[in-house]
């Protein structure tokens, strides 16, 4: 592999957290978080347990949300008290707890997700053509693979 210039990385780098920034705020000033009194970084709770198939430990869940342990603890008891979401004892590991969706967890998910998709198109396919996307889509995973096999420094 070529070495390429630092400050090239760097520029690319800037970038994408700049167009990252800029979504995020658009995302953040839609109607529907305020309808259904639900944070972003809830939402990204609700979403990353809609995908899994049962339950999951919370240090499982905090693989794939940017939050500290203590922070997610925090949240998931909101949630949980809420209603959101459920605390199952692992039948593997009597000592361990998992959590997972409920019936109205699921709901708001789905509810919530809809709107929030329909703001991903507007914004995203707004600015990008098909191939646009294929290509920004087939990037960003390179790059989320190859930070993976780095390791998680967590």
């Amino acid at each position: 592999m070529v070495a390429l210039p630092i400050s090239l990385a760097n520029r690319a780098w800037e970038s994408l957290l700049t167009a990252h920034t800029a979504l995020l705020r658009e995302f953040a000033a839609e109607p529907v978080w305020h309808e259904q009194d639900l944070a972003m970084r809830e939402y990204d709770v609700l979403y990353t347990l809609a995908k899994q198939a049962e339950p999951v430990r919370i240090g499982e869940l905090r693989r794939s949300v940017l939050l500290s342990q203590p922070a997610l603890s925090r949240m998931v008891d909101r949630l949980a008290a809420r209603g959101l979401l459920e605390r199952v004892t692992d039948g593997r590991d009597a000592r361990a707890v998992l959590v997972g969706l409920t019936e109205a967890g699921r709901e708001l998910q789905r509810t919530v997700g809809r709107a929030h998709a329909r703001s991903v198109a507007r914004a995203v396919g707004g600015a990008l053509d098909e191939h646009e996307l294929r290509e920004l889509m087939r990037l960003a995973d390179k790059l989320g693979r190859t930070a993976a096999g780095a390791g998680d420094p967590a």
